[in-house]
């Protein structure tokens, strides 16, 4: 795996660790395209984040900063790892806890995203991925986005556009500008 574009361009991350599923370079790729020049400055936050892929890679193209958030301490040393590679260390902190525990935490203090990554284990209940897009929506600033990937077209999907990538689903919301 490596860093597609940006400022750490070609940066080759560091090994995945046992049982994380990462999103493949192709898809991501595919994914930054779609989401076009919408990375000058704003924050990131990086649910389920694995091995940082997602998120280093909105850092690399212009993104402010990144907050990570992982429960296995292995993919939390692989995405600091990541972030020492790439030199954008310094523009990011990684959260070692739970992504809905995290995301109230976040909510209670006020903070705000421009840009929210959710890639859970693809065997998360509909339930689940609409509480992720219900606290998601909380915590986007007006005319951010929420980006889910899964295993399988999400029930919610008429809310966002869902793109198919092989096995793997992404599916774009955006917050309008009004709210």
């Amino acid at each position: 795996m490596r860093v597609i574009s940006g400022e750490a361009r070609g940066v080759r991350l560091a090994p995945v660790p046992p049982g994380v599923r990462p999103t493949s370079d192709r898809v991501r790729e595919s994914l930054f395209n779609a989401l076009g020049q919408f990375f000058e400055g704003g924050e990131v936050l990086d649910l389920y984040a694995g091995t940082g892929a997602l998120g280093i890679e909105a850092l690399s193209r212009g993104c402010d900063r990144a907050v990570f958030v992982e429960k296995s301490p292995r993919a939390a040393a692989a995405i600091r790892e990541n972030l020492r590679r790439t030199g954008l260390e310094g523009r990011a902190r990684v959260v070692v806890g739970d992504a809905v525990r995290e995301m109230e935490r976040l909510l209670r203090d006020g903070k705000v995203f421009n840009l929210i990554f959710a890639d859970p284990p693809y065997r998360i209940a509909p339930a689940g991925a609409e509480g992720l897009l219900r606290r998601a929506e909380a915590l986007l600033a007006p005319g951010g986005r929420f980006i889910l990937e899964s295993g399988e077209e999400p029930a919610l999907a008429e809310k966002g556009e869902t793109r198919r990538y092989g096995g793997t689903f992404v599916t774009i919301f955006e917050r309008s500008e009004a709210k």
